[in-house]
């Protein structure tokens, strides 16, 4: 079952006016590893997810979109210890693209129907990725837990796909997609100096133990 899967980044004696600097250099990652090197949007949380966004702008795909600094700029122009400041931006990986069936024709006619095996094809595929930055005040200090900057990947199926066969095809695709996601974690932990990260996931189940399983790996 596919789950949601997040990157926390956390800091020492971190000054909330310091988290400007900090967002700026995990979204200038993203360019280096799949990723869109302009933002796609800002949206600023005021208190908790439950208000509505006092700053909400889409700027758009590619070279529509806005360079890291000035979109960090723009939305922390509202610098607030109980805010919550979230950019999208666009990192591309591997997906499986199934073909369509054909209707039971043949069913309906009272003739026995063969499904033929269909191969999906693999094509790379963007997706919009959360970063957010969190005031240390924001929903009663959940820096604590998701981090000082927590990176919402989305769906993890794209490093699991475990709907589908995993033939050699898939596995290569697969590891791609994992050995981005690695480099990409590596790189913002460094260039933005985080002293820990967490890569975790709704369910609470492991990636790495859920990966080695699907990829027949032991210890």
């Amino acid at each position: 079952m596919a789950d949601t899967l997040y990157l926390s980044l956390w800091y020492p004696n971190l000054r909330l006016a310091a988290i400007a600097d900090k967002l700026t250099a995990v979204l200038g990652a993203f360019a280096k590893h799949g990723g869109e090197a302009r933002v796609y949007s800002a949206t600023v949380w005021p208190v908790s997810w439950s208000e509505s966004p006092v700053f909400q702008k889409v700027y758009g795909y590619g070279e529509r979109g806005l360079e890291p600094r000035q979109a960090v700029e723009d939305a922390l122009e509202l610098l607030h210890e109980d805010y919550a400041y979230e950019f999208q931006v666009g990192w591309t990986l591997w997906e499986p693209e199934l073909p369509q069936q054909p209707g039971p024709v043949a069913a309906d006619r009272g003739l026995e129907v063969v499904t033929p095996t269909v191969e999906p094809r693999w094509a790379r595929e963007q997706r919009l990725v959360r970063v957010t930055g969190y005031g240390p005040l924001f929903d009663e200090g959940a820096y604590e837990q998701d981090g000082h900057i927590r990176i919402d990947f989305g769906s993890d199926a794209a490093f699991l796909d475990e709907e589908i066969e995993l033939d050699a095809t898939a596995a290569r695709h697969v590891e791609e997609n994992v050995r981005q996601l690695v480099e990409l974690t590596t790189a913002v932990e460094k260039e933005s100096g985080a002293t820990a990260r967490l890569l975790w996931s709704e369910l609470g189940e492991s990636l790495a133990q859920r990966l080695a399983a699907r990829l027949g790996m032991t210890n």
